[in-house]
Formats: structure tokens, C-alpha cells, sequence
């Protein structure tokens, strides 16, 4: 696999392809794997993203500790907003729909992590509904997120342990925003501004889940990803690009992650989770769960 996002473009352009197709040629390559059968992989992939959305839109699941749950069913219904009947809003309720199963222990697609999982499906099966993308280009998309995040694995992290949540919804947005833009039909140049553009909104965002639980700020913090990955599509279809070239951007997101004060990394000792309101919410509904669990 690609050790530089600049890489896959060059080669992309070079033989007049889309990145999905050198991602699932590179895939295929390295895996000993037709084409074919790792596309069907990504088709159960985006299968179980669906049902993750439709079973959280409903509005009946909750987590354990009671934090979280029937959010995405009134973003869904509500009229008010000046983003009712849009996709944007669309989108943001899908995004809390996936993590709102997450938090439920439901049956999920960590993209790239649990953490960040609601943001790919929630941009690529909305703007797919959007505006009537089949199947075949969602699965497209999904191969080249594949390729932008395997980049970001190796050239920084996608772990919030170890990098913060910029690690993993960052992650996931800039994943998502290129994605999408090709799905839209942008140019592999195009997606990988579009990455750039998503990342630099997302740089320095700490990891400071309450008590721990992948819950709060997690689950909305999947909406604002989206948001900001929506931003990104926006501005590269429109032509813009960005100065800082997008490997770039990635290397400075793990050397900020590198840098990052531990407290602000996934460990509850930082940010909202050490709020005072923070630390008695993450008390109580631990304790919640001790005793739920007998």
C-alpha cells in the first residue's frame, strides 16, 4: 500500500484513473485477492453501515450508562434549524445514528475506529442518497477512503490513545471528504485537497471521553467531523485548494498527536472529561453500570 497520499494521485493521473481503481488494483496486488472479491468485502462493509444507520435513527437505543441515545431520531424529525430538510442534516443524523449503536453495542464498521466510525457512512450514504450515487460508486468510495486512511496509519496514527481524537474523527473526516469528493466526481488532485481542507479543521482535537466511555464527546463529535468534512467537499469541488500539501498536513497531525499532553489522549484526565460536571456525570453512570451488571 501507498506510503504518501501524493504518490497514489501522481500514479492515478499518470495512467488516467480514479484513486479507487489504484487502491483496489494496489489491494489487490498485495493481497494475493481479485479485485472483485475485495470489492464485495467493502459492499458487506457498507451493507452493515446502512443498518447501523437505520437502527439508529429510531430513536429506542441507549448505552449503558444512559448518556446516550435518541439524539440522531430528533435531529431526523425536527423541523426547526435552518438545515431541516437538507442533506447537511441529513448527514449529521446519520453520523449520530452509527455512533449511537456503537454506544448501544451495536453492530458497527470501524471506520477507521469505533471512535470515528459514524462520520464515512454518514457523508457517503447521504450525499449517495442525495443525489442518486449507486452502489457501485459508494463502494468506490469506501476503497478510497481505504487508501487515505492507510496512509494516515502509517504516516501518523489513527489511534485516539496515541494521537487524540484528531487521530480518529479527523481521521475519519479527512477518509470521508475525499472519498466523497471523488464519489462526486472530483479529480484524484481534488480529493487530496479535499483531505488536506477536512485535516487542518480537525488539527489539535484532544481525546476526552467522560469516564473513559466511548459516549460523550464521541458521539457528537462524529456530527461536527462531518461538518467540517462537508466543508472540505464543498471547497475542493469548487477548485479551491489548499498551499500545505496533504502529506504534509498528516505528518503534522502525528507530530502534534506525538506531542499531545497524555491527559488529552484517551485517558479521561483532560478536557470535558475533567470537568467538574464531567467527573460527576462519568462517576455516576459508572457507577450505573456496576450495578446494572450485577
Amino acid at each position: 500500500m501507498y506510503k504518501a497520499l501524493s504518490d497514489a494521485i501522481r500514479d492515478a493521473e499518470k495512467e488516467k484513473k480514479t484513486l479507487a481503481e489504484v487502491a483496489l488494483a494496489t489491494e489487490a496486488r498485495d493481497q494475493g485477492r481479485p479485485v472483485a472479491e475485495i470489492r464485495a468485502a467493502l459492499q458487506r462493509a457498507l451493507d452493515v453501515m446502512r443498518s447501523a444507520i437505520e437502527k439508529g435513527i429510531v430513536g429506542d437505543l441507549y448505552s449503558a450508562s444512559g448518556l446516550v441515545g435518541g439524539d440522531a431520531a430528533k435531529l431526523r424529525n425536527s423541523t426547526s434549524g435552518p438545515l431541516a430538510q437538507t442533506p447537511f442534516r441529513d448527514v449529521l443524523t446519520r453520523a449520530l445514528a452509527v455512533q449511537e449503536v456503537n454506544a448501544a453495542m451495536g453492530v458497527i464498521v470501524a471506520a477507521p475506529t469505533a471512535g470515528g466510525a459514524g462520520i464515512l457512512p454518514a457523508i457517503l450514504t447521504g450525499l449517495a442518497k442525495a443525489r442518486s450515487v449507486p452502489d457501485t460508486k459508494v463502494v468506490d468510495g469506501l476503497a478510497t477512503a481505504g487508501l487515505i486512511g492507510a496512509v494516515v496509519a502509517e504516516r501518523a496514527s489513527l489511534s485516539g490513545a496515541e494521537g487524540g481524537c484528531q487521530a480518529e474523527t479527523g481521521a475519519a473526516a479527512g477518509m470521508a471528504a475525499g472519498a466523497a469528493t471523488e464519489m462526486m466526481g472530483g479529480t484524484p488532485s481534488q480529493v487530496g485537497h479535499a483531505v488536506a481542507l477536512t485535516m487542518q479543521g480537525t488539527l489539535g482535537l484532544v481525546c476526552d471521553p467522560l469516564g473513559g466511555l466511548v459516549e460523550l464527546p464521541c458521539v457528537f463529535r462524529n456530527a461536527t467531523g462531518s461538518a467540517i468534512a462537508l466543508a472540505g467537499i464543498e471547497m475542493a469541488l469548487a477548485g479551491i485548494t489548499f498551499a500545505i500539501p496533504v502529506d504534509e498536513v498528516i505528518d503534522v497531525m502525528g507530530e502534534i498527536g506525538r506531542e499531545m499532553d497524555v491527559r488529552y489522549r484517551e485517558t479521561a484526565g483532560g478536557g470535558l472529561a475533567a470537568t467538574p460536571t464531567g467527573r460527576r456525570l462519568a462517576k455516576e453512570r459508572l457507577y450505573q453500570i456496576k450495578r446494572s451488571d450485577g
